[in-house]
């Protein structure tokens, strides 16, 4: 079990890996996990009287693993994310060096997030070459979804696993073989807790809410808005029919992150679709600036 996000572990299944490589190379997921470790029942395990190893995310690493010590849960976080943050760093500068744009979009299931995706892509056909990374648990649907527009797209089946991490997201652009100077979309899976803590080398994390998810959900779900820097407001075209205070919902996600910018959209009406591509043209003209590309992908 990971202990930053408390996912099983299991065989994480990146689409392409049999044609690319001729057999399955099933991928572990990119967490060590360390079942040799020492079992520490020292005065940082039990916190409360007569909850034992159940202390409910009270202790210092903010987790309760039985048998496992707060000290050594804090220094397994650390060396996770150490990891995954070298993997980041190596999709970043794969980015950066191509001119690309790397977009990470996360959010809650059932937000629409396909939906818009797709409306995205057949919007900017024409104008911006995109490709997606598309992260499940289970299934190619999704992936299928995003093919039917034109664009290529690699699925990556995580199993038990409740998020995308750098590796599985590196492994999957090298197969993906995305155009200099094109925008990448990474669908993460859809959770509002552990995909806030990995980086992927993305340039943004976008989140998006559904008007029929709750004007607190920014609150309920802080690290989220926190790493995010753009918020979608979807599924606008429902508001007359929902109490939802679109209000309320941008003032939430701007306690926790002052800076986050909110747009509301809608993939079936097209509401806010053109504010949503001119957001993802400046970020990818942001990408291109300084580098060789520059005067030439943007024709």
């Amino acid at each position: 079990m990971c202990t930053v996000c408390g996912c099983g572990e299991g065989e994480v299944r990146i689409e392409g890996d049999e044609k690319a490589h001729g057999h399955h190379h099933h991928h572990q997921h990119a967490h060590d996990h360390d079942h040799g470790h020492r079992h520490d029942h020292g005065d940082d395990h039990h916190h409360h009287s007569g909850l034992g190893d159940l202390d409910y995310g009270a202790g210092p690493a903010g987790a309760a693993v039985p048998g496992m010590s707060q000290g050594r849960m804090i220094q397994l976080e650390q060396d996770i994310l150490a990891k995954n943050n070298a993997y980041a760093a190596e999709n970043r500068a794969f980015f950066a060096e191509h001119g690309i744009l790397a977009l990470n979009l996360v959010s809650s299931p059932g937000s629409g997030k396909t939906t818009l995706l797709v409306r995205t892509i057949e919007m900017l056909a024409g104008r911006l070459q995109a490709s997606v990374v598309e992260g499940d648990q289970q299934t190619a649907a999704d992936a299928d979804r995003i093919r039917a527009t034109g664009a290529p797209a690699i699925q990556i089946n995580t199993g038990k696993g409740c998020h995308l991490d750098g590796h599985m997201v590196g492994h999957a652009v090298e197969h993906l073989a995305p155009m200099d100077g094109s925008v990448v979309f990474i669908e993460n899976v859809g959770n509002l807790v552990c995909p806030a803590a990995f980086d992927l080398g993305e340039a943004h994390k976008v989140v998006i809410l559904s008007v029929t998810e709750g004007e607190d959900k920014p609150l309920k779900y802080p690290d989220m808005f926190a790493a995010s820097d753009l918020m979608l407001l979807n599924k606008t075209d429902l508001l007359p029919h929902l109490d939802f205070d679109v209000d309320a919902a941008i003032a939430n996600a701007r306690k926790v992150n002052p800076s986050i910018r909110a747009l509301k959209v809608s993939a079936r009406t097209g509401e806010g679709m053109a504010a949503w591509l001119s957001w993802i043209e400046a970020a990818r003209s942001m990408a291109l600036a300084g580098h060789p590309l520059s005067a030439t992908a943007a024709e």
